[in-house]
Formats: structure tokens, C-alpha cells, sequence
């Protein structure tokens, strides 16, 4: 879908790798330009192939050198797009800041991926994932009363809040850049987008649906919108919100008719309908539960991971995962006329970096793009 659209990506860790990986599954040329030898953050050098790279081309350069900037000044001229997730200033000091890109490439959308943003009293400072959310009021909610905060490992903030939100501004960059020939820069920062992701909490809080405290709102207080442990150690999930779904719950539980259970909107109840609800499930094993629900409205899934989800015969189907270069990868998304897509395969560090500059230095420098 993103065909010849041609993407600079300079690469570093999380959000920024992820945008460039999402567009480059959906269509997009990307060139990654990584350093000679990445360093995780454990301190020990990364394998020679990187999972995110997956349809990219490889190019090693060094941005600090002369040569190197250069070249990737050369390979902008061409591009629709730069992604970057340098800390604020970074790119201005290495001679690659959008006012250096522009002056090569008027029509370059200059895409800027940071936890802070690129002003504000913290923009400087160094942080992950769970500080940007926390801060944004993202984290709040995630938990139950009486227990500390805890979020899925990157899927709010570097993921949802940051490479999506980046790869949206992206988009609209280019097309802004198509109707105007002017460029942009596009400022994504997590405390932006997890913030904003929480727009449709904000519209439930003004229908009483979420409070400030947390275990008192729906979703995280709630006997019939929650996760229960089984009796196999594995956890289930329930969301029977709607009378007919909470119906159909109570109905293959046996609860029907039970007083207690009638009061569904009763948050004063709530803990104790929990606590029976928890006695209940676990008494069977998650597979049990998935027996009795699973494919009804009741509104029900089992908690599963990665390599489990793989299996489940829904998302094989679908097509959901795959195992390709020794690794469980998930197939791109979303899709387009039912098409499930393979991604390209990932490139070994550093393998299209002959290639890149001969035809960067050559005739035809547009040669450095495969299209």
C-alpha cells in the first residue's frame, strides 16, 4: 500500500525502529542506517541481524564523520521521510537537523521519535517506557486496588504512544508534503500519544464508567470485566459488560438465580462478587473455561502467550504469527482486501551498505533505492 514511498531510518532503540519496521511492511522502501556495532542496553553487543529490520536495507555509516553525514545527506535528497529517536538536539550536532535535511530536501518529512517531546523541562532527560506513561496518567488505571501499577512492557507508551503515533504523522507529513512540495517535522512523543489514547477513558469517565480511585471503575473493579486465575495457574479474561453478555456469564456459571449476582452496576458489591467469582474459577483449568466459553457472547479469551497464540486456531487461520529467520514473528497489520502479507526478511547489519553508497557516489543515485 505504501509503494514507493522511500523512508530514512536512523536507527535506535524501540519506537523509532518499530514505526520504520510497521511502514516498511505496509509498502515502504526503508534504508536503515545503523552503527558499525549496536550496543543493547545490557552493555553487550546485539546479534548481527535485527528482528525490526525485517524488510529494510542495511547500511553502516558514521554519522560522526564527515563522509558519513554526507552520505546520508545525499540519500535524503531522495527520500519522503527521515525517523530519528535521538535525544532533543542530538541531530543538530551531528549536522542532520531538519534545517541541514531540508536545505538538501525541501519536500522531507523530518520524523522525531522521543519519550519527553522536544521541549518541555524534561525533554533532556533519559526515560523508558513506563516513566513516559506514568507521567502522561496512562499507567494510572493499569491495576487493581491495593496493588502497584503495572502496564504491558512497551505496548502503551513505545508502541501505542509513540512508533504508531509517529507512523501516523508520517503519513500525514507526506501527504501534506504531495499537496504543498513543503516538508515538515513531526514531533511524536509518547507523553503525547499515550495521553491522547486516553480519550475514550476520559468520555467513560464523564458517563461514571471510570473513577479517579483505582478497583472502583468497570474495568479495573468490576466481577464481570476482569482476569481470574485457574485452577492450571493460567488466567482467563471476562468483559460481560452489556445485560445480555453478563446474562449468558451468570447462565453457564449456574448463577442465574442467584440474588447476589442480579445487581450487576452495584459497585458496592463488586469486591465480594469478585472474590466468589475467583473462588469459581478456580476450580477448572483455563483449557476447562475455554471449553465451556470460548466462541460464545459471553465475552471471554484466555490469557495466552506469544509462542501459545500462535497455536490458537483463530489466529491460525488468520495467519497471525509465523517462524521465519529462527524467530516467532507476527505477520504485518492491519490488512488490505483480506491479504495477509509477508514481510521481507531481515538483513544482516550492514549487508546493502556497498551497494547504497556506490550508487549514492554513481549517475544515478536513486539507484540506492530497490524500486
Amino acid at each position: 500500500m505504501l509503494s514507493g514511498i522511500k523512508i530514512v531510518e536512523i536507527c535506535g532503540i524501540g519506537p523509532g525502529p518499530f514505526c520504520a519496521m510497521h511502514l516498511a511492511d505496509l509498502g515502504a522502501e526503508v534504508i536503515a542506517v545503523e552503527r558499525a556495532e549496536s550496543i543493547s542496553i545490557t552493555g553487550e553487543s546485539n546479534a548481527a541481524t535485527n528482528p525490526m529490520n525485517r524488510g529494510k536495507r542495511s547500511v553502516v555509516a558514521d554519522l560522526k564523520s564527515a563522509e558519513g553525514r554526507e552520505a546520508i545527506l545525499k540519500l535524503l535528497e531522495g527520500a519522503d521521510a527521515l525517523i530519528e529517536g535521538m535525544r532533543p538536539g542530538v541531530m543538530e550536532r551531528l549536522g542532520l537537523g531538519p534545517d541541514a535535511c531540508h536545505a538538501r530536501n525541501p519536500r522531507l518529512v523530518y520524523g522525531r521519535m522521543t519519550g519527553w517531546g522536544q521541549r518541555g523541562p524534561l525533554a533532556h532527560a533519559a526515560g523508558h517506557d513506563n516513566n513516559y506513561i506514568a507521567l502522561s496518567g496512562a499507567l494510572h488505571h493499569s491495576g487493581t486496588a491495593g496493588e502497584a501499577p503495572s502496564a504491558p512492557i512497551t505496548l502503551i507508551g513505545d508502541i501505542g504512544g509513540g512508533a504508531l503515533y509517529l507512523a501516523v504523522g508520517i503519513l500525514a507529513g507526506i501527504l501534506n508534503a504531495r499537496a504543498t512540495g513543503k516538508g515538515t517535522v513531526v514531533d511524536a512523543a509518547i507523553v503525547d500519544g499515550s495521553a491522547h489514547m486516553m480519550q475514550l477513558m476520559q468520555t467513560l469517565g464523564r458517563l461514571g464508567l471510570i473513577q479517579e480511585e483505582r478497583g472502583k471503575s468497570v474495568h479495573d473493579g468490576s466481577h464481570f470485566y476482569a482476569t481470574y486465575r485457574c485452577a492450571d495457574d493460567h488466567y482467563v479474561t471476562l468483559g460481560s459488560m452489556e445485560p445480555q453478555f453478563y446474562a449468558l456469564l451468570l447462565g453457564k456459571l449456574g448463577l442465574e438465580n442467584d440474588p447476589s449476582f442480579a445487581r450487576q452496576w452495584d459497585v458496592r458489591h463488586w469486591p465480594e462478587l469478585r472474590a466468589r467469582l475467583a473462588e469459581i474459577f478456580v476450580t477448572r483449568t483455563r483449557d476447562q473455561w475455554c471449553e465451556l466459553f470460548e466462541g460464545t457472547d459471553v465475552c471471554f479469551a484466555p490469557v495466552l502467550s506469544a509462542r501459545e497464540a500462535a497455536q490458537h486456531p483463530h489466529l491460525v487461520e488468520r495467519g497471525v504469527y509465523f517462524q521465519r529467520d529462527g524467530l516467532l514473528q507476527a505477520a504485518p497489520a492491519p490488512r488490505f482486501d483480506g491479504r495477509v502479507v509477508t514481510p521481507g526478511a531481515i538483513p544482516v547489519r550492514g549487508s546493502d551498505t556497498e551497494a547504497v553508497m556506490a550508487a549514492l557516489v554513481s549517475d544515478n543515485p536513486a539507484a540506492a533505492w530497490r524500486s
